[in-house]
């Protein structure tokens, strides 16, 4: 079976910097103009890399590799590593490989991602296990994160100890989102370690490469993981905020998503926090629903509730921590020397949780 993108979906060759936001945002102003001219031309060879990298000889892998990669995606991950590099040596070739193989694993995790969630739609596109099967997905990704490894081989030992750090915290913080908190765990703080481990891993890993890979100073290299994963946790928050968005175009996803399946969001989590009695009862109406759909019922049935959810003050108190972990990422690099790279991190941070998608 096979699977074609909608018309006007990205594809490789593509410049990336209006789908950024580089221009206009990150990297705008003449004092910018260099270093957009860099990132860039990264950003094209990471492009041209990664096509050539997922390309396999088999048929279906062949698709199913490029699927989501084809759907397009913001490239954030890549984008940081070629930032964080202009404080060495710039874009060199291990920084490049390093990108890719990051980028490459990011995308493996999404297949997994979207068999476990349940999801129906990413990036505006059915799913890939909406296509071939929940067996061929999860295939696919660890096609994808074999692919990533073998790139990190190629930069040495360094790369691979690096990868195998990223890739066990994403386990972790899969299984644990999976089983969910422990007798006594505060449910807020373990959600917030989840996204730690789930998102804010791979993004730090991606500012730490650029400056391993890049032989950048030493010290910059605890600033900017700290960085990353800061910015990972607010991206993420902003994340739960979109999923409840009423306007899928925009966001590739039917609302809600990710309450429809049974993952708890910061929403729904800080909702449970509530006393009131509205509260109470919107909680029980989202569990109950839940419950239902696990059970086979159409998940229409929580159109409403995740209504008022998004209307309710746990949403615009989660959009809240997704700024003060935006601003704790911002002070993170304060030891960084002062300059157009650390403006552009400060510029990225507050791109990330002003984004609508």
């Amino acid at each position: 079976m096979t699977a074609s993108l909608p018309a006007g979906a990205h594809a490789s060759g593509e410049r990336l910097s209006a789908q950024l936001g580089l221009t206009e945002r990150v990297l705008a102003g003449p004092r910018m103009r260099k270093l957009l001219r860099v990132v860039e031309d990264g950003l094209d060879r990471v492009e041209q890399t990664l096509a050539r990298e997922l390309k396999v000889s088999d048929t279906l892998a062949d698709a199913t590799t490029r699927y989501l990669y084809e759907a397009g995606g913001k490239r954030v991950r890549p984008m940081l590593t070629l930032l964080t590099a202009e404080l060495g040596e710039g874009a060199i070739d291990d920084v490049i490989a390093g990108a890719t193989a990051l980028e490459m694993t990011h995308l493996g995790s999404l297949y997994h991602d979207d068999v476990m969630d349940g999801a129906d739609v990413r990036r505006g596109v059915p799913s890939a296990h909406a296509v071939w099967g929940n067996n061929v997905a999860i295939l696919t990704g660890d096609l994808l994160f074999s692919r990533a490894s073998q790139l990190m081989a190629q930069i040495g030992e360094r790369a691979i100890r690096l990868q195998a750090d990223t890739f066990e915290r994403l386990v972790l913080g899969q299984m644990h989102e999976t089983v969910g908190p422990q007798a006594g765990e505060d449910p807020v703080e373990f959600y917030l370690q989840v996204l730690a481990d789930k998102t804010g891993s791979l993004i730090a890993a991606s500012a730490h490469a650029g400056v391993l890979f890049s032989d950048a100073s030493s010290e910059y290299r605890d600033p900017v993981r700290q960085y990353g994963e800061k910015v990972g946790v607010a991206f993420q928050l902003l994340d739960d905020v979109i999923d409840l968005s009423p306007d899928p175009d925009e966001t590739g996803k039917v609302p809600g998503t990710d309450l429809r399946a049974g993952v708890p969001t910061m929403p729904y989590l800080l909702l449970g926090r509530s006393g009131d009695p509205a509260s109470r009862a919107l909680k029980a109406t989202i569990d109950d629903g839940v419950l239902r759909i696990a059970d086979g019922a159409d998940p229409a049935i929580l159109d409403d509730a995740i209504t008022a959810l998004r209307e309710h003050p746990a949403t615009e108190a989660t959009r809240r921590q997704a700024y003060e972990w935006a601003d704790a990422a911002v002070a993170a690099i304060d030891p960084l020397p002062a300059g157009v790279v650390r403006d552009a991190l400060v510029r990225l941070s507050h791109v990330i949780v002003d984004r609508s998608s």
